[in-house]
């Protein structure tokens, strides 16, 4: 596993761009095609990339593509209720049998975000030209690697607290804003036997996503959630009394 290059697969909702005539300017090909080619500028060779959208057949994921996934990121904002039940369960499986996961921005209030979480995941929000300081408070974490403190981001929606998650394994970055906001932005946890993390700077009306730090921590986060032996071929099974069942 580790002389193989990581299988990234970058899941992105993919509706904006369709509708958005802003949003298609700042990303052309996708939001999808902006994260993949952040990561395989800064993972090198390191990582194989891949984008798959919610309107490709199976909602992108076929279990086939899946079990051929490492890591899979995640963005997603206006569709997350049409993501079906049974994706979600099967994405599940995966992060508790190895598949680490990187949820972006808006895919806070995703389905498998809450799920993996086990609790509302909702937090404050102010939709403005603000500008967003990403510090960084771990910086011996793999994901720091080579990222400045702070980041600077000029343009950006404002994400603050409460963040109602679980308190993280590990906490990478914390936000400030203008509006003197603070936000927990950059936060991993251990599921099963799968890694996520989340990483909150991407919205979908500016054009975050070819920031070189914010595509360098995205790079970072997803060589660092890879599974580092091979992944378990039966996923960890889960009674519906667990903690993070479905509910």
């Amino acid at each position: 596993m580790a002389d193989e290059p990581i299988r990234v697969t970058v899941w992105g909702e993919g509706r904006h761009e369709k509708r958005d005539a802003n949003v298609l300017a700042h990303y052309p090909d996708g939001m999808h095609a902006t994260i993949a080619a952040g990561i395989a500028e800064h993972a090198g060779p390191a990582v194989t990339v891949r984008c798959t959208t919610l309107d490709d057949p199976e909602q992108g994921l076929p279990d086939s593509l899946l079990a051929d996934t490492d890591v899979l990121t995640w963005w997603g904002h206006i569709a997350h209720d049409e993501v079906s039940d049974d994706l979600v369960d099967r994405v599940q499986r995966a992060v508790l049998a190895g598949m680490g996961l990187i949820v972006l921005h808006s895919g806070h209030y995703s389905k498998i975000f809450k799920r993996l979480m086990g609790t509302s995941c909702a937090l404050r929000w102010r939709n403005g030209d603000d500008r967003e300081l990403v510090w960084t408070v771990d910086p011996a974490h793999p994901v720091a690697a080579g990222v400045p403190s702070p980041i600077e981001i000029t343009n950006q929606e404002m994400y603050g607290e409460f963040f109602d998650i679980p308190a993280p394994d590990e906490l990478v970055f914390v936000s400030s804003f203008t509006g003197g906001e603070v936000f927990r932005s950059g936060c991993a946890w251990r599921r099963g036997r799968g890694r996520i993390f989340y990483f909150s700077p991407g919205d979908q009306d500016y054009p975050v996503y070819h920031h070189p730090d914010v595509r360098r921590v995205i790079a970072n986060a997803a060589v660092w959630a890879a599974p580092s032996a091979t992944r378990e071929p039966t996923p960890i099974s889960y009674a519906p009394t667990d903690w993070f069942a479905k509910p």
